[in-house]
């Protein structure tokens, strides 16, 4: 199992360093699109080949940062020029069911233009969330600044997760068993927080 996990890691930096910073563009710009590829797929493996010094930490994270924040603009005026009921037509081909633009409208409904900023920050949420900003028509200079903000704040955090999980992960390997065990512990605690007690204030 450790062998296995190691060969991923190795296998996923290996293709990040192949296909180098442009790579790591491409995969970020198609990320805040309709082809909604991982984040951590790619600047998590970008981050381990920091540690490895293979890239340069500020390149990748460079480079990430604008692959996304052009994918979401892309994304916000491809709302802006098809509307929602093409883009759901659309949707369709790329495995996006109504019920998630739904949802991801009334999030942005609810916090209004700084959901941009929320939105990049939450999984399941990051790659649609210009959707409903382009569909609104909103403010293009708000946009990109909590744009900006959010795909900053997630993009380095997940190479600085990728450069340190690079340099220790022989000892992550070694302890995968007890870290398995504490990532399920708090799997099932938001578990219980979702359905128990957030539910109760949704009623």
């Amino acid at each position: 199992m450790i062998e296995f996990i190691h060969q991923i890691n190795s296998w996923l930096v290996e293709i990040i360093v192949d296909l180098g910073y442009f790579g790591i563009f491409l995969g970020m710009f198609l990320e805040s699109t309709l082809v909604p590829i991982p984040s951590e797929v790619v600047m998590i493996p970008a981050g381990m080949a920091v540690a490895k010094h293979q890239l340069n930490f500020f390149l990748v994270i460079f480079f990430g940062i604008l692959g996304n924040c052009l994918g979401a603009v892309f994304s916000y005026y491809l709302a802006l020029w098809l509307g929602r009921p093409v883009l759901l037509k659309i949707g369709r081909f790329f495995w996006i069911k109504p019920k998630t633009i739904d949802k991801i409208e009334l999030f942005f409904a609810k916090y209004g233009d700084v959901s941009v900023f929320i939105g990049r920050l939450l999984p399941g949420f990051r790659h649609f969330i210009s959707i409903p900003a382009g569909i609104a028509k909103m403010n293009m200079s708000k946009f990109l600044l909590y744009t900006v903000l959010g795909s900053s704040i997630w993009t380095t955090t997940l190479v600085i997760f990728g450069y340190y999980f690079g340099i220790h992960h022989q000892y992550l390997l070694k302890n995968i068993k007890f870290i398995a065990l504490i990532l399920l512990i708090i799997f099932l605690s938001w578990l219980f927080y979702k359905y128990k007690i957030q539910n109760r204030y949704t009623k």
